[in-house]
């Protein structure tokens, strides 16, 4: 009897075990989940979004592992992030802390904002105004100004800005290092981005992976315990977009 229960005990830590590796290894190798902590890319992502970040899609780091525990620097199967991709980085200057935003600077490129437009390698990037949105920011509704943005290589998303004249609307040209990217928020005056020195370039190693799909979004309305509510504070509609 003392035996087949001992036998019953390992098996069941075995059985933790294994689960635990494979749940780490999918969140290693293949996709890692990721929550919307903030308005920095909004429209295209809302405060309440969860979603999938491909690991596979940019190789892989030592970030690519829980904790960077990994032991190794650089990437190996690399393959370089494009120009328009929403991708998850650890912040250079604290890799504890994970950010998403939009690449919108490659290594080489030369990167600027006047009147709150973009330019690349000093050509001015397009934009088509779309029409008036609103939001809060927790205290009151602000209106928002909404546009799509088309990047040198055709890649297309929105992007929203307060006005033309916010900080970080007028810039120096910055110079991106090899080896380095330059990423923004699509909520262009609510973004700390690689136009503040708290963020700057952000590393090839410190990219973690390219946003996939969502697989959930909530918008906030109910809290954990009031399951009454959770219907309604569900956006539905949102469940399984893919992100561009």
């Amino acid at each position: 009897m003392a035996k087949k229960q001992k036998e019953s005990k390992f098996e069941l830590v075995k059985t933790v075990l294994i689960a635990g590796l494979i749940a780490l290894g999918f969140r290693s190798f293949l996709f890692e989940p990721f929550n919307i902590p903030s308005g920095s890319m909004v429209p295209t992502l809302l405060v309440g979004d969860y979603l999938f970040v491909s690991k596979f899609s940019y190789g892989y780091s030592r970030y690519s592992f829980p904790f960077g525990i990994a032991p190794f620097s650089g990437r190996i199967f690399e393959d370089k992030p494009k120009r328009g991709d929403v991708a998850v980085f650890r912040q250079p200057m604290d890799p504890s802390i994970a950010f998403i935003k939009r690449v919108v600077g490659l290594p080489g490129d030369q990167i600027q904002v006047q009147g709150g437009i973009l330019h690349i390698n000093g050509v001015q990037v397009e934009r088509t105004y779309l029409g008036q949105a609103t939001a809060t920011d927790g205290y009151s509704m602000m209106n928002f100004k909404v546009y799509e943005e088309t990047l040198p290589n055709g890649s297309r998303h929105l992007i929203q800005e307060r006005s033309d004249s916010d900080s970080y609307d007028n810039t120096a040209v910055y110079q991106v290092p090899d080896g380095h990217y330059f990423m923004m928020g699509d909520n262009r005056d609510n973004s700390r981005d690689s136009r503040t020195t708290s963020v700057g370039m952000v590393p090839a190693e410190n990219m973690v992976g390219r946003a996939d799909r969502l697989f959930f979004s909530h918008n906030g309305n109910a809290r954990l315990w009031e399951i009454w509510k959770w219907p309604l504070a569900i956006r539905y509609g949102r469940i399984g977009d893919g992100i561009i």
